[in-house]
């Protein structure tokens, strides 16, 4: 009679249990490090968390929580980390008729100081709301500045003519700004940076006041920080990772999911690397 081979079937066993073992110990060191992330990033955004779910410890009333909305929690922690900056928006036709008499603070907590509007697209285009918001805003005691959306493919002067005949600034509205985000499709870089600099020559000479160039972090960073470098910037990131404001850029336009009293629609806001006073400084004379 043979016998079973026992000794085999022990080994078998044992290799079995030993990578089962390995198996719950890789599990286990996966979960705690999952954890760690978890609250590590709970303890990062302890501030936005506490104020976006209300936790304050003032008491607050229904209707004051209810007015309480920032769209995420980096928003109040990114505000929270730029006290005594100046804030404000940048708005369109997007946001629809704006009261802008109810425009006043962010978050009844941060005052709105300054607001970009939109003035012009292209070659031929107002904004729809571009008369009623540049009124409203200066009814509502804001800073104003007026701003222009850049078709690259559309010509440059045509562009500026346009922006001209519509925006007429007054002492202490904000330089004119030209917003540049696409590329040309039918044209090389080369080609659409001459038209960027024509256009921010003629408006230069017709206001007297050098525009500030409003962009993507990334645009900016590929395209035009080397060869534009004696304009000012206005750069666009809401990335998650991104909060704080860079030395060289003169507002940051962080989030485009802001709600604001008297907009019924989200909106951007932004930060001036600067105070109120130090933002008065730079408006036309």
């Amino acid at each position: 009679m043979k016998r079973k081979p026992v000794t085999r079937k022990q080994s078998y066993n044992r290799k079995t249990s030993s990578r089962s073992s390995i198996g719950k110990f890789f599990r286990y060191l996966t979960l705690i490090v999952f954890i760690g992330l978890f609250l590590g990033g709970v303890y990062h955004y302890r501030r936005g968390l506490a104020y976006y779910l209300g936790f304050k410890k003032e008491k607050l009333s229904e209707k004051e929580i209810e007015d309480k909305r920032l769209s995420d929690v980096r928003n109040f922690q990114v505000l929270a980390k730029h006290e005594g900056k100046s804030i404000g928006l940048d708005v369109s036709e997007y946001q629809g008729k704006i009261s802008w008499s109810y425009v006043d603070t962010l978050e009844q907590k941060y005052p709105l100081d300054f607001v970009f509007i939109r003035a012009t697209v292209g070659r031929d285009r107002k904004d729809f709301q571009f008369k009623r918001n540049w009124i409203g805003a200066k009814e509502n005691k804001m800073i104003r500045g007026a701003y222009h959306y850049y078709r690259p493919n559309e010509n440059s002067i045509e562009q500026a003519d346009l922006f001209i005949k519509t925006v007429k600034l007054e002492k202490g509205d904000l330089p004119p700004v030209l917003d540049i985000e696409k590329l040309p499709k039918n044209q090389s870089l080369d080609s659409l940076k001459k038209g960027l600099k024509r256009w921010l020559l003629k408006v230069e000479n017709h206001y007297k006041v050098r525009p500030i160039i409003y962009t993507g972090e990334r645009y900016y960073a590929d395209f035009l920080k080397d060869e534009f470098g004696e304009y000012l910037f206005w750069i666009a990131n809401y990335n998650f990772y991104r909060e704080r404001i860079e030395d060289d850029w003169l507002f940051w336009q962080f989030t485009e999911k802001a709600t604001v009293p008297g907009i019924e629609r989200t909106v951007d806001v932004n930060i001036y690397n600067g105070d109120l006073q130090q933002l008065q400084f730079i408006t036309v004379d």
